[in-house]
């Protein structure tokens, strides 16, 4: 095999192995939704409306506060909401 046979194929392989991992990670986004007030004091995901990026939140159960749970889990949890109600 030429040096640029195994290039090309070196590349495509990588190219592929690339478009797997888009795949898989849109794959895994939706099978997550954000929940709201189950939160610990700083243990939130992302910004509330209240500070500024994640692990700020400042109390347990803060609802505005989320974390991404695997799909159908939030609103099993005693709290859990899929809106947040304040913010």
């Amino acid at each position: 095999m030429s040096i640029l046979s195994r290039t090309a194929t070196a590349t495509l392989f990588a190219a592929t192995v690339a478009a797997a991992g888009l795949v898989a990670g849109g794959a895994h986004a939706a099978d997550n939704e954000k929940c709201y007030g189950v939160a610990k004091a700083g243990q939130n995901d992302c910004q509330t409306a209240s500070s500024s990026c994640a692990g700020t939140s400042t109390m347990d159960g803060q609802k505005d506060a989320w974390l991404f749970l695997p799909a159908g889990t939030c609103e099993k949890l005693v709290g859990g909401s899929l809106t947040s109600s304040e913010g």
